[in-house]
């Protein structure tokens, strides 16, 4: 059986003040909220400060709350190899959902980013890379977002999808997948 020590959140709150919210802690994770100007000083103030040390990043997931407002939020979870701590931060957005990269303050970030934009649309600002991950290019849409159809469009591939205006497909027999699609050739964000 072990101990866990509780997060020290003094560095937090005299560093940040009252612009970092304490979610307080629950199911053996420290929960804060932050507004996504401050994401990356906060995230990189959290690796760097030598009583925290929160040096890896273990996911970062995208939320879709439509119909409220705001509408998307990015999840951030965080854990601290030498203390044993982990830590939540949660991040609203508006819509169209846009946040700062954190790519600069861990690199295994580009991934879980694009993972975020893939599903949800979350616009990561100065991410190196930032075009799909899982869905091919010249996909339209969001699958994660509520308010894409269940079982998606309705096409040659998928019978009993929504009435609409379907996404580009590959061509399963010939492995050609389409190229194009509202960014000009790459799912990737307009600068």
């Amino acid at each position: 059986m072990s101990v866990e020590t509780l997060l020290n959140r003094a560095p937090i709150a005299e560093r940040f003040g009252g612009a970092i919210e304490d979610l307080g802690f629950a199911h053996g994770v420290h929960a804060f909220a932050a507004p996504p100007e401050m994401i990356v000083e906060l995230c990189r103030f959290l690796k760097e400060h030598p009583a925290l040390r929160f040096n890896f990043l273990s996911d970062i997931c995208g939320v879709d709350h439509h119909p409220d407002a705001p509408r998307y939020e990015v999840v951030y979870h965080l854990y601290s190899l030498p203390n044993k701590w982990r830590v939540r931060i949660k991040c609203r957005l508006g819509d169209p959902p846009r946040v700062p990269s954190v790519t600069g303050v861990w690199r295994t970030a580009n991934w879980h980013e694009r993972e975020a934009w893939d599903m949800y649309g979350i616009r990561f600002e100065g991410h190196p890379d930032l075009r799909r991950i899982y869905m091919w290019e010249g996909f339209e849409g969001f699958p994660q977002r509520k308010d894409f159809p269940l079982r998606g469009y309705k096409d040659k591939l998928n019978p009993f999808g929504a009435e609409g205006t379907p996404p580009t497909q590959p061509d399963l027999a010939t492995k050609n997948i389409p190229q194009g699609g509202p960014q000009g050739g790459r799912s990737t964000p307009a600068a």
